[in-house]
């Protein structure tokens, strides 16, 4: 290699990754680990820089996993590590940025050694690489302490205790990588680990006591999202007058190595995505989302899990009814504009789900904000790009609305919320309209686009549940919500008609032949009846309980009034149509009363005026729509492949082959 360059090309032949991976025994106390640990590289920050890593270096990392049972170089290098990480914390305060720049290294080459590691070999076999160590020449045995344990320790350690400054950044940003790297044998199986010997030093043990400043911190680095420092800002600056011993020994080991390794690296322009985007932020919310659903352990459950469930609020002076173990208080109005900010990403609004779903403190808090929108109008924008999200993203900002929608105070509030110019919403220009009319009409929109494109059940049984939850709070709906509403019916009825005519054309042809299956018909026909009537029952649940609050949709239902004729006299729907049928038919008389030519003007002032004179008593009360969003009966079955597809998505500094994939399908993930 030459004295000023390196190129990824030329690591394989790297002469002190070969002795390294090598069949010769290196101790711990050899200056061999000054000379591979002073290199000058810049992290991967995408999964294209780390694929071509992964590609120069595999060989190098397969020779180890041959050799290490030998030589235990693995846990020669651990113990250096764990050597340096002893005094990070005090090197960071006082900027001795040579204990951080070889620590950061070390974490780095673990965590490309780790990757292939847990691909190739089995959790049990990791173990004993962890364990293999000379104890006089040619005489092996395992190591009385458990090295493996005495890592993980010092990852949470580092990560709780070293502070967030710009030449720490990348030193944490590694340390949270190898812990994600750690748990990554989850990709490597096609059936959810339930048991697991790192779960259990995770959950158990030395790191037990430090879950909730684990979480507590993890989460403060999402809020924060520190952007990652430039390029070369963490690495050695010569001082003005020529540096000392220290700069100059690690000078000139480094000229000898590695030098500077640039994946777009050291010293480059960062790209505008590199600019906007936290690694370490980004990163830190994926090892939350792993943590918290790792499945429970056989004689206890999740602490990082309870923690996520049970945290609090720096504001909150009240002492819990059942304090938890694990808690901890943090800001919440600090979380919940991070949440606001980030709800582009589908790990965000993982998280939002969880916390909402999980989290009694944080739901009320949400709940209780008087900038709502804030929060809302993110999630409507995911569902209003449908088509360009994964169905998983489109699911989970359906379910957290629904959750929102449980809260009677929520669904008054959002109609009290007027926005102006919503310049994402196409289909029409909307110059004013409220917030809780813009969540009927995005969610309205996703039927629709369900109807025609995925037919997926459970999509349209929670947009029908959320707006159902809304109905009895409907206040002064827009015109053109109140339209939509009506026209998905009109749509629906259609559908309806169209299963009707072809069942009935189906029948008569069966009858005249005895060789051609009937189609089941039936079955369409009863789910599309069974969206009929929950969406009769939407519109009954609005005029029975707030009419007077909205001629908007009085006005919608006039003008299509023959669409429901049908329905009158159907017997799936003759008690729901009731109250329907009976407010077209007051304010249709008094529209022939007013007299012909009426302009849309004069129509809503007679429905305002009809909604005084009509006696209350003359609507039947139906039970309050209600319906509150439940878990499937194994959750881990969808949340874990989804939370590990999105780690393999990620792009931050992590590749793994496809084919090695187990957990989900490529197509999938």
């Amino acid at each position: 290699m030459g004295a000023n360059s390196s190129t990824i090309s030329e690591l394989s032949e790297n002469d002190y990754l070969k002795k390294l991976s090598g069949t010769e025994t290196i101790s711990e106390n050899e200056p061999f680990w000054n000379q591979l640990l002073s290199f000058t590289f810049s992290t991967p920050t995408n999964s294209a820089d780390s694929k071509l890593l992964e590609e120069a270096t595999i060989n190098i990392c397969k020779a180890l996993i041959e050799n290490n049972p030998r030589t235990g170089n693995l846990g020669s290098l651990i113990r250096v590590l764990l050597s340096r990480t002893k005094e990070l914390k005090i090197s960071a305060e006082c900027q001795n940025q040579l204990f951080l720049w070889q620590t950061h290294n070390a974490l780095f080459i673990i965590s490309c050694l780790l990757k292939v590691f847990i691909s190739h070999v089995s959790e049990r076999e990791l173990i004993n690489h962890f364990s293999y160590h000379q104890t006089e020449p040619g005489t092996y045995e395992s190591e009385v302490e458990d090295l493996l344990e005495e890592l993980l320790f010092c990852l949470i350690h580092l990560i709780v205790e070293v502070p967030l400054l710009d030449i720490t950044y990348n030193v944490l940003l590694e340390a949270v990588t190898v812990l994600i790297v750690f748990l990554s044998y989850q990709l490597f199986h096609k059936e959810i680990i339930h048991e697991s010997i790192i779960h259990k030093y995770l959950m158990h043990g030395r790191c037990l006591p430090y879950t909730s400043r684990l979480v507590k911190t993890l989460l403060y680095n999402f809020i924060r999202q520190e952007k990652s420092p430039p390029p070369g800002s963490h690495m050695f600056q010569q001082q003005a007058d020529g540096g000392g011993l220290l700069y100059g020994l690690a000078s000139g080991v480094a000229s000898g190595l590695w030098t500077v390794l640039t994946l777009g690296g050291v010293g480059s322009k960062p790209t505008p995505q590199q600019e906007q985007s936290s690694p370490l932020a980004n990163q830190s919310l994926l090892l939350i989302l792993v943590l918290a659903n790792l499945t429970d352990a056989p004689d206890s459950p999740n602490p990082f899990r309870q923690s996520i469930c049970s945290f609090r609020n720096t504001q909150d002076s009240s002492v819990p009814p059942a304090p938890s173990a694990h808690s901890f208080q943090i800001n919440f109005n600090s979380l919940y504009t991070a949440l606001c900010e980030q709800q582009t990403s589908d790990q965000a609004t993982l998280l939002l789900y969880t916390l909402l779903h999980q989290n009694s403190n944080v739901r009320t808090y949400i709940l209780s904000r008087t900038d709502i929108e804030s929060l809302v109008l993110p999630i409507l924008e995911i569902l209003y790009h449908v088509e360009d999200r994964n169905s998983h993203h489109v699911y989970m900002a359906l379910i957290i609305l629904l959750i929102m929608t449980e809260d009677d105070g929520f669904n008054r509030s959002i109609h009290e919320v007027i926005l102006k110019n919503i310049t994402w919403y196409s289909e029409r220009v909307l110059t004013e309209i409220s917030l809780g009319s813009l969540l009927i009409l995005v969610v309205i929109r996703t039927i629709q686009y369900n109807m025609t494109r995925t037919r997926d059940k459970y999509l349209h049984t929670n947009c029908l549940a959320a707006l159902a939850n809304m109905s009895a709070q409907f206040r002064s709906l827009h015109q053109y919500a109140a339209q939509r509403i009506i026209s998905l019916f009109a749509l629906l009825s259609k559908k309806h008609n169209k299963v009707l005519e072809q069942a009935t054309q189906s029948l008569r042809g069966q009858l005249g032949s005895d060789d051609s299956p009937l189609p089941d018909y039936a079955q369409d026909l009863n789910v599309i009846e069974e969206v009929i009537r929950m969406m009769l029952e939407i519109i009954n649940s609005c005029l029975a309980n707030s009419l007077h609050h909205n001629p908007n949709l009085v006005y919608a239902l006039l003008y299509k009034r023959e669409l429901f004729e049908q329905f009158r006299s159907h017997p799936s729907f003759q008690d729901i149509m009731q109250n329907i049928d009976m407010v077209i038919s007051f304010f249709s008389s008094r529209l022939e009363q007013a007299g012909t030519d009426l302009s849309v003007e004069r129509v809503l002032e007679v429905i305002k005026q009809g909604v005084v004179a009509l006696p209350k008593d003359r609507l039947r009360k139906f039970p309050e729509l209600k319906f509150k969003y439940v878990e499937e009966e194994q959750p881990e079955e969808f949340f874990i492949p989804y939370v590990w597809s999105l780690v393999y998505n990620s792009g931050i500094g992590l590749y793994w082959n496809p084919q090695d994939i187990q957990l989900f399908t490529m197509d999938s993930g």
